[in-house]
């Protein structure tokens, strides 16, 4: 595992569609925030509660 840079543990406020095939997943902590595409699918929705971690991959 590589070396955390940064963690956000919050909220979805906002679920938009993108184009029919993808979601983006959008939330703010503080001055952290995060605005992440996912596939559909994923049951996520406004108010369900994430983490989101970033890392330098170690390959």
């Amino acid at each position: 595992m590589g070396k955390k840079i940064a963690e956000i543990v919050e909220t979805i406020e906002f679920v938009a569609d993108i184009e029919g095939a993808k979601d983006c997943l959008m939330s703010q902590q503080g001055e952290l925030w995060f605005n992440i595409d996912v596939p559909k699918g994923h049951g996520l929705k406004n108010g369900d509660k994430i983490r989101v971690i970033v890392e330098r991959a170690d390959e």
